[in-house]
């Protein structure tokens, strides 16, 4: 019997792979996308959320439902309220570049938002190719600090492709967000990774109707081997918001462990007697610069 007009349309499987100011590009389970807008109340929808849809026109539809996150990583937006950046992501990919060099600090805090929002960070160092010895032995004591605190480390050289093929490894069949800071070389590695990029970046562009891909928008590309990379650029996701004196020692791996052994439950392992911290941090267990380097954000957020 054919379908009334009163019915329906019927609901489609999708998940959101560009996210345009109001636009949202939806991939089916074909593969093919649809530029689709959203059901008006319902909550903000993120690059990687699996959804339900329905087609409105051939090229075109409405994305009806958001399903359920395995995780969400959220952003500072400006009323006080977060935002969210990105769905169903199993790691967030820090890329630094050790020249001229690294700022830890810059490092300790991307963590901290991994630590709280548990989502697994992969550190890649990049621009390998730079060092010297005495840099490359600065690099190694940096390096060995996160390693023994189980942070995963790859080191790359994306202009000489040294390492690629270990950082494709880490990112095979997983969800993996792109962070990092203008200059370390995040596009250099996102086009070594993605030889494809340009007609993955043309098909988004024509479903989404705008002739060219905008750079602001953030954006999910399948790899060759299995897995996905969101691209997020232009997009500050690492404000400490919701990060405060009293529980920024989350954010710290070793700090945290630590803390179980503190005299005092509410210590903030600053001037309190009997700190299980302090005294790690004295007697090396604890690095030294880690814990300098968390007594400086505590300023920060005191501030």
């Amino acid at each position: 019997m054919s379908a009334s007009k009163q019915d329906p349309p019927p609901l489609l499987k999708g998940r959101i792979v560009a996210h345009l100011g109001k636009a949202l590009i939806v991939e089916d389970s074909e593969g093919n996308t649809a530029r689709c807008k959203k059901r008006t109340q319902l909550e903000q929808p993120a690059v990687g959320d699996y959804v339900e849809w329905i087609r409105t026109e051939p090229d075109a539809g409405r994305v009806e439902k958001i399903l359920e996150r395995d995780s969400i990583l959220s952003r500072p937006s400006k009323n006080g309220k977060t935002r969210p950046v990105a769905a169903n992501l199993h790691q967030i990919v820090v890329i630094l570049a050790v020249k001229p060099n690294i700022d830890p600090l810059l490092l300790d805090q991307y963590l901290i938002v991994c630590e709280f929002q548990k989502i697994a960070p992969l550190i890649v160092l990049n621009k390998i190719d730079l060092l010297d010895d005495e840099s490359r032995k600065s690099i190694d004591e940096l390096v060995l600090v996160y390693r023994n605190l189980d942070y995963e480390v790859v080191e790359v050289s994306a202009s000489d492709k040294t390492g690629l093929d270990d950082l494709r490894k880490h990112l095979q069949d997983k969800t993996s967000l792109l962070v990092g800071q203008s200059g370390v070389g995040k596009s250099t590695i996102t086009n070594a990774l993605l030889p494809d990029l340009e007609l993955q970046t043309k098909t988004l562009s024509t479903a989404s109707g705008l002739g060219k891909h905008t750079t602001t928008a953030s954006t999910l590309y399948k790899l060759p081997e299995g897995g996905e990379i969101i691209d997020s650029p232009g997009v500050n996701i690492f404000g400490l918001a919701h990060v405060t004196e009293q529980n920024l020692a989350f954010g710290f791996r070793e700090i945290n462990s630590a803390a179980d052994y503190c005299k005092y439950n509410n210590c903030l392992h600053v001037r309190e007697p009997k700190c299980a911290v302090k005294d790690g941090a004295d007697s090396g267990s604890i690095s030294k610069q880690r814990y300098l380097r968390y007594l400086k954000l505590r300023d920060k957020l005191s501030d």
